[in-house]
């Protein structure tokens, strides 16, 4: 609630839940000190009370004072609420293990992944294949001129929507199902739903790499129109997909047939980073599929895509057109998850390569430890987490490289546990960065792999810190997984859920974004965009704080635009 209500702050819980034995933070964002308080069973009954501690710091002029409250000794599962004089408390379960918690917010992340797939766009069957346009400034995506065809027709039908529009990329659907395919793995339970969701977007990733011609597709559609305003893309009107197989005008041509571009000319070096992150998501699925032969076909595929990944002379990798919509620039890391899991499927498969690939995996392991360590963690730009974690397992009579490895782990946790150090909501991602709640769960995912290669629980808390942040112990009180939680994203930037009026559950939102991003507001509502919230009101402006902003709005891409590599960290961060 708003200082309008007459509320002087609010308490802030993770409204997921919390497992009976595992750490437990809320926090108290108030006007003025607090001293104590009380929590109280669904009955009323006081359960806990105590002081609330030390003040651990401003979040901004309206709200000077934080509290951190320790729960830690409520231990009966039920459903309690916490009572501050004055300040308002959404109720809150425990569950006697945490595990069935994870595992049904996993289970939503994974209905995006079924809601983002394409069946609408069947001309995508006989697509044709153009060059690499000129863009008329690196951080836009208008083109300049006519689109010039060099192939096609090529068959890049299914896969998932990217976000909230209908654009599909190589580079973030690998990295998607790479993740996927890793949960699945690890699981400590069968799991239909993770490795059925794997296969849609392994199929599709089988489509955009040529085998014959030995052409990885990067993309499909594009996302505005050109500069002399011929033709339009993806991101220039607000419709549903199956509008666009029909679309009659010449300036809609590349709705209705989409254009495909390719990382690289035929048989040609591919940028490393999609190189790597393709073979691994094959390779990924050579090591769950329980048919031997299917697997062999995986391991082939993957190891003939790490074979062609460029490593000399690299230069600016290819994500996307323009790249500018996802600006990589590591890509050890994705050379060393690739040839890690070759290496893996391998020794599952007896296939006597795997020694070559453990080596070239090694190799690239300390490549990136000494050039590309120590800016990131685990998410979309960096995977080295995944690829560090899965390489102890590969090569764990290695002691020096497995010692490398645990130590690059643990100084990525350092990144974050720094900063949640200094955050009075301990999150230890950036607020005025993009990603931020991927990032969150890229570092709870990361403290899960160091616990599991070393046995060192001493990140366990921090772990649990970045899951209680995402889903609504932070400052605005939201959980950025829609249908999750009392107080959840409810507008996000999406075509098909703002349009239909269906709850986009299971999808995950960038969250809070540099408060300049916004300075020249939200813009108009497109055509055929209906108004989410429906009066407009932005219920969050007061909670602007530490350089960031969080607007709930369908207009807001900055902050509520849902994204597949969003989910699929989330999958992995909550999977068990």
């Amino acid at each position: 609630m708003s200082a309008a209500d007459g509320v002087a702050g609010a308490v802030r819980v993770n409204q997921l839940g919390y497992g009976a034995f595992d750490g437990k933070a809320a926090y108290v964002l108030s006007r003025s000190a607090v001293t104590r308080y009380a929590v109280v069973d669904r009955h009323g009954r006081r359960v806990l009370s105590g002081p609330v501690g030390k003040d651990v710091g401003e979040w901004n002029a309206a709200y000077p004072h934080v509290y951190q409250l320790d729960l830690s000794a409520l231990k009966v599962p039920g459903t309690y609420r916490i009572e501050v004089p004055g300040l308002p408390s959404a109720p809150f379960e425990i569950r006697a293990s945490s595990d069935r918690l994870l595992t049904g917010a996993k289970d939503k992340a994974v209905s995006f992944f079924t809601a983002q797939r394409d069946t609408a766009h069947r001309n995508d069957a006989r697509a044709l294949v153009y060059e690499t346009p000129e863009f008329v400034d690196p951080d836009t995506d208008q083109t300049v001129g006519e689109l010039q065809r060099i192939g096609g027709p090529v068959d890049v039908t299914g896969g998932w929507y990217d976000a909230g529009d209908y654009l599909k990329f190589t580079h973030i659907a690998a990295y998607s199902d790479s993740l996927l395919w890793a949960s699945a793995r690890d699981a400590r339970r069968p799991d239909r739903k993770v490795p059925a969701e794997a296969r849609h977007g392994l199929d599709w990733l089988g489509k955009m790499w040529d085998e014959r011609t030995r052409t990885l597709y990067i993309q499909v559609g594009v996302g505005t129109g050109n500069a002399e305003e011929t033709f339009i893309g993806d991101h220039d009107i607000w419709r549903l997909p199956g509008v666009d197989d029909n679309l009659t005008d010449p300036s809609e041509r590349f709705l209705r047939n989409r254009p495909v571009f390719r990382a690289a000319a035929p048989g040609q070096p591919i940028s490393p980073n999609l190189a790597g992150r393709t073979a691994a998501a094959f390779a990924l699925a050579a090591q769950v599929e329980p048919d031997r032969a299917s697997a062999r076909r995986h391991l082939e595929t993957a190891a003939q895509i790490l074979a062609q990944a460029q490593t000399k002379n690299v230069g600016q990798l290819v994500t996307s057109l323009p790249f500018a919509f996802y600006p990589e620039t590591a890509w050890r890391d994705d050379l060393e998850l690739g040839a890690t899991e070759l290496a893996l499927a391998a020794r599952r498969l007896g296939d006597p390569r795997g020694r070559t690939w453990l080596k070239q995996a090694a190799y690239w392991a300390t490549q990136y430890i000494e050039h590309e360590a120590g800016g990131d963690t685990l998410n979309l730009y960096d995977v080295s987490a995944l690829a560090h974690a899965d390489l102890i397992r590969a090569a764990r009579t290695d002691r020096p490289l497995v010692s490398k490895l645990v130590g690059d782990l643990r100084a990525q946790l350092e990144i974050g546990a720094s900063r949640a150090a200094a955050d009075p909501f301990r999150a230890g991602a950036q607020y005025d960065n993009f990603d931020a709640v991927p990032h969150a769960f890229g570092l709870a995912a990361t403290a899960r792999l160091y616990r599991t290669a070393t046995g060192d629980r001493r990140y366990d808390a921090f772990g649990q810190q970045q899951l209680d942040w995402n889903f609504g112990a932070n400052a605005w009180g939201v959980s950025f997984m829609v249908g999750v939680g009392r107080n959840a994203e409810r507008c996000p930037h999406h075509q098909i859920a703002n349009i239909t009026g269906r709850t986009l559950t299971g999808a995950v939102v960038n969250g809070p974004n540099s408060a300049s991003l916004f300075d020249e507001g939200l813009g108009d509502h497109l055509d055929g965009m209906n108004p989410c919230p429906a009066d407009g009101v932005d219920r969050y402006a007061e909670f602007t704080g530490h350089g960031s902003r969080y607007v709930d709005d369908v207009r807001s891409w900055q902050a509520s635009e849902p994204a597949d590599d969003f989910a699929a960290i989330a999958v992995y961060a909550l999977s068990r």
